[in-house]
């Protein structure tokens, strides 16, 4: 439904911007503020056209945005860390946390089973114990 939307309604609007900006581009000097704009927008242009027509990319970043907030917040505790090395070892614990939320695991059980597993885990298959492949 909404790539048929996208195509019906939007595709036209965007060929319209495509044809001003062809038509302006010629008008302004390469160099200006927005001369730089519509050069980028006509390199771009592919791309952008692909949002437009596949339904399955959001128009906005909310989503990521919204699972990296913790993250952003975390750095300025990271400044309390102690040292770089804590710091560094806080933000591992963090992305490995969200990861956890991002596939529906309980941190505290996915934890619990790692270092129960780890010393007994050969090095060629570490990646098994990644929040993302933990199995129940």
């Amino acid at each position: 439904d909404r790539q048929t939307y996208r195509i019906k309604n939007i595709i036209p609007l965007i060929n319209q911007l495509k044809t001003w900006v062809d038509q302006q581009a010629i008008k302004v000097l390469p160099k200006s503020a927005i001369g730089k704009a519509m050069s980028y927008t006509i390199s771009q242009w592919p791309k952008i056209l692909s949002i437009f027509t596949d339904g399955r990319i959001e128009l906005d970043n909310n989503l990521i945005e919204n699972k990296i907030r913790p993250l952003a917040i975390g750095r300025k505790n990271y400044l309390f860390a102690g040292s770089h090395t804590g710091a560094y070892r806080a933000a591992m614990m963090y992305s490995l946390f969200a990861t956890c939320k991002a596939n529906n695991i309980n941190p505290y059980t996915w934890l619990k089973s790692t270092l129960e597993n780890i010393p007994t885990s050969n090095i060629q298959d570490i990646h098994t114990l990644l929040p993302q492949n933990f199995k129940v």
